[in-house]
C-alpha cells in the first residue's frame, strides 16, 4: 500500500526510506564483493616451471605457456571451470625465420599467437620472453613501444578493417600515433609501406569495401608493417583466399620478410602453405605442443600418432599412388573437460596404460626435434 494511503507522517516515510537505501546499499556492497572474488578467482596462475634464461640467437622464447578462460556459473558468475585453451606450450623462435603452427581447429593456435602478443589482460603460467624482456612483466609505457615490434595480420581482411576509415587512414593511423616518422614525411611514408605491399599509392582515399579479398589482405599487411615490426603472428592469412591469390599473398610476405628480416609465427590449417612458408613447425592439439621441430625433420619422419595422421590427410598429385589414411575415432575432448594423462589417448591406436594416468613431457628424439609422446619414452 502506497505510504500516503497509510496514514504515516513525514519522519516515518523518511526513515522507511532511509532504510530501503541502506539495505540497497549493503545488498550492492556484498554483490560487489562477490563479483571480486570471482574476477579474482578465475586469474589462475600456475608458476609450476622451470624459467629459462635469455638466449640471443632467439627473438621470442615460449615456456610452459598456459591460457585458461574462466567458466562462469550462478546468478553471482562464480568461476565453475576453466576452458584450458592453451595448456603449456613451449618453444623457441630464431630472429628472421618463421615457425608453422598448425592443427585442428579449436586446438588453441590463435589464442597461443594472441597471448604471446599480450593481446588478453594476463597469461595463466609460464613465459614469453620477447627479445629477453618478460611480456607480462611490462608496464603500460613499456608495453606501448614494444607494440610497434610485434605485430599480427588477422584471418579475415574484411572484418579486420574498419569500413568507414579510408585505406591511408588504416595504414597510418598507428604510425601517427607512434610519432614514428615527422608529419613532413608522413604522406611519402605511407605512399612507399603501401608500393612495398603491392598497393597503389593513389588509392589511398579508397575504402576497404572497394578492393578485393586479396587487396584487402595487403592492406593488413601494410598496415603492420608500417611499424617497422620485428615479429609478426600471421593468424591464418590466406586461408579466406582463392589458390591463386594465396601463392601471392605468401610470395609478398616471403619478399618482405627478406628485405626487412622479418619473423614470423604463422598460423594455419593448410600443411601444404606451412611446408612452403616456414623453417621450423609445431604441432598442436587441445592446447598442448605434441611436436615440434625443422621443417623437413617434421615432413620426413612425423613421430607423434597424431602428426602421422595429420600429415597422412595431405592430398598426393599422383593418381597412382594409394594413400595410406589414418582415421581418427572419436571426436576432439572439451578443453573445458581434458581426459586425465595425455589428451591424445581417447583417440590413439598405440594408447598404453600410462597415457590414461600421466601426461608426457617434452623429449628432443634427435637434435632440434622435440615430441611429447610416451612411445618415445627412454
Amino acid at each position: 500500500m502506497p505510504f500516503w494511503k497509510a496514514g504515516k507522517n513525514d519522519d516515518q516515510v523518511l526513515d522507511e526510506l532511509k532504510e530501503t537505501q541502506k539495505q540497497n546499499a549493503d545488498e550492492f556492497v556484498k554483490k560487489q564483493e562477490h563479483a571480486d572474488e570471482a574476477q579474482k578467482s578465475s586469474l589462475i596462475i600456475d608458476n609450476n616451471f622451470t624459467p629459462v634464461e635469455y638466449d640471443p640467437q632467439y627473438i621470442l622464447q615460449v615456456n610452459h605457456l598456459k591460457k585458461y578462460f574462466p567458466i562462469k556459473g550462478g546468478m553471482v558468475s562464480k568461476t565453475v571451470g576453466y576452458v584450458k585453451a592453451v595448456d603449456g606450450v613451449t618453444f623457441n623462435l630464431k630472429r628472421g625465420t618463421t615457425m608453422g603452427l598448425v592443427g585442428e581447429s579449436g586446438c588453441g593456435k590463435t589464442t597461443t599467437g594472441r597471448t604471446i602478443l599480450r593481446l588478453y589482460d594476463s597469461k595463466s603460467g609460464g613465459q614469453v620472453l620477447f627479445n629477453g624482456q618478460e611480456v607480462y612483466d611490462l608496464s603500460h609505457k613499456e608495453l606501448r613501444a614494444l607494440r610497434t615490434k610485434m605485430q599480427i595480420i588477422f584471418q579475415d581482411p574484411f572484418s579486420s578493417l574498419s569500413p568507414r576509415m579510408p585505406v591511408g587512414e588504416i595504414i597510418g593511423e598507428a604510425v601517427r600515433e607512434h610519432n614514428l616518422v615527422p608529419k613532413a614525411e608522413f604522406d611519402d611514408y605511407i605512399d612507399q609501406v603501401m608500393d612495398n605491399c603491392g598497393l597503389q599509392p593513389f588509392h589511398k582515399d579508397r575504402y576497404p569495401h572497394e578492393f578485393s579479398g586479396g587487396q584487402r589482405q595487403r592492406i593488413c599487411i601494410a598496415r603492420a608493417l608500417a611499424l617497422n615490426p620485428e615479429f609478426i603472428v600471421c593468424d591464418e592469412p590466406v586461408s579466406a583466399l582463392d589458390v591463386s591469390i594465396q601463392a601471392q599473398i605468401i610470395n609478398l610476405l616471403n619478399e618482405l620478410q627478406d628485405k626487412y628480416k622479418l619473423t614470423y609465427l604463422f598460423i594455419s590449417h593448410d600443411l601444404s602453405v606451412v611446408e612452403h612458408i616456414s623453417d621450423t613447425v609445431g604441432v598442436m592439439y587441445l592446447g598442448n605442443l605434441v611436436e615440434y621441430g625443422a621443417k623437413e625433420d617434421i615432413f620426413r619422419n612425423p613421430l607423434h600418432p597424431y602428426t602421422k595422421a595429420l600429415f597422412s590427410a595431405i592430398p598426393i598429385p599422383d593418381p597412382k599412388v594409394k594413400m595410406n589414411r589414418i582415421v581418427l575415432e572419436g571426436s576432439i575432448p572439451s578443453p573445458a573437460n581434458p581426459p586425465k594423462g595425455c589428451k591424445f589417448h581417447t583417440r590413439c591406436a598405440n594408447c598404453m596404460a600410462c597415457c590414461k594416468e600421466e601426461a608426457p613431457v617434452q623429449r628432443e628424439i634427435e637434435p632440434g626435434h622435440f615430441v611429447c609422446c610416451h612411445l618415445y619414452d627412454k
